[in-house]
């Protein structure tokens, strides 16, 4: 594995955890039991990417090909909810202190995610369909979230929380441009998750969210 490919698996690790921590926070936050807590945590960890197989046709989905992801998604759902079950909500209740820490790792891992739907849209053959890659890409980014927020029963924090979708929508863009003037493909995606990950970030230091309607 070359050293570029090797910093994108190990960015991807890091996101699957940060997602799939976030998704056990929300089902615990839900009352759910372990077994909710597990489908909330991987389903946030690898949601996004089985969106992007099933709308590009990728049959059966990369989860289901490779292990990997979802064993990391799966034992960092265990751990969490375990954790939180022994100490009886001790991470619920320090939420202040690490939601920092996992407001990074999830910036790091839609970075990623969000180039690699582009990449993987690309890869497919749809370079030519801007539209398709960016729209992937997003998905990609943004996919398990949403699925999460959907099966806590609760509106998805994409469409009101902050700069999150707008984010993925810029690096995804970002990338696409880059790898369309023929930029080596490990700097189009560095620039790319670069760019998600700092609009993110700086949306959540200067608490950035797009405007709505005053009631």
């Amino acid at each position: 594995m070359e050293l570029a490919e090797l910093i994108i698996h190990i960015a991807e690790l890091i996101g699957t955890i940060a997602f799939a921590v976030s998704g056990v926070i929300v089902a615990i936050e839900k009352q759910l039991d372990f077994f909710g807590a597990m489908v909330l945590g991987v389903t946030t960890a690898v949601g996004g990417g089985a969106l992007r197989d099933v709308l590009l046709g990728i049959t059966p989905p990369t989860m289901f090909q490779n292990y990997v992801v979802v064993a990391v998604a799966v034992a960092t759902s265990g751990l969490v909810f375990m954790i939180e079950y022994s100490s009886r909500g001790l991470l619920n209740k320090q939420k202040n202190n690490y939601l920092q820490v996992i407001n990074i790792f999830d910036a790091v891992g839609l970075g990623v995610f969000t180039v690699i739907g582009v990449n993987t849209a690309i890869m497919n053959s749809y370079s030519d369909n801007w539209f398709l890659a960016i729209f992937i890409g997003t998905i990609t980014g943004i996919g398990g979230g949403v699925l999460r927020d959907v099966l806590a029963g609760r509106i998805p924090l994409v469409l009101y929380k902050e700069v999150y979708a707008l984010a993925a929508i810029s690096g995804a863009a970002l990338f696409y441009i880059l790898h369309q003037t023929g930029l080596n493909l490990t700097l189009a995606m560095l620039f790319g998750a670069s760019a998600v990950m700092l609009i993110r970030l700086l949306a959540i230091y200067f608490k950035w969210s797009l405007p709505k309607v005053p009631q």
